[in-house]
């Protein structure tokens, strides 16, 4: 996972425990590519100031997920979630080769929730 996507989802989990100032240029940074030029302009601080303030949201984020946990537990299980998601696909289509309509009805049924399930988990 490249940087930009790991510090992203870091702070979708953890960026409400960052300061005002940590959120602002995180959040200006990360989601809305600007650069620490623009930045710094936006707050009235150096270029400097913002690479300060961004490396230390960074290490906060990092020690948050070291103590919780909470992304890496996210994304072990929606592999998981993603494993019967495409089992369940499989057996629909195997299912739905035969008459057994009842079947394919009720495992539908569990795809979509598992489906809803992930989908509830991405936003």
């Amino acid at each position: 996972m490249d940087k930009f996507t790991r510090i992203g989802s870091l702070y979708e989990f953890y960026g409400a425990l960052l300061s005002k100032r940590q959120r602002e240029a995180t959040a200006l940074y990360y989601e809305e590519n600007c650069s620490l030029a623009e930045i710094a302009e936006e707050f009235g601080i150096s270029r400097q100031g913002v690479y300060d303030a961004l490396h230390s949201a960074e290490k906060a984020l990092e020690g948050y997920e070291e103590k919780l946990g909470l992304v890496q537990r996210f994304e072990e299980q929606d592999g998981k979630l993603a494993g019967i998601q495409q089992a369940l696909q499989q057996i629909i289509e195997a299912a739905g080769k035969s008459d057994s309509t009842a079947d394919t009805t009720a495992l539908t049924a569990v795809l979509t929730q598992v489906t809803a399930l992930r989908e509830d988990g991405m936003e």
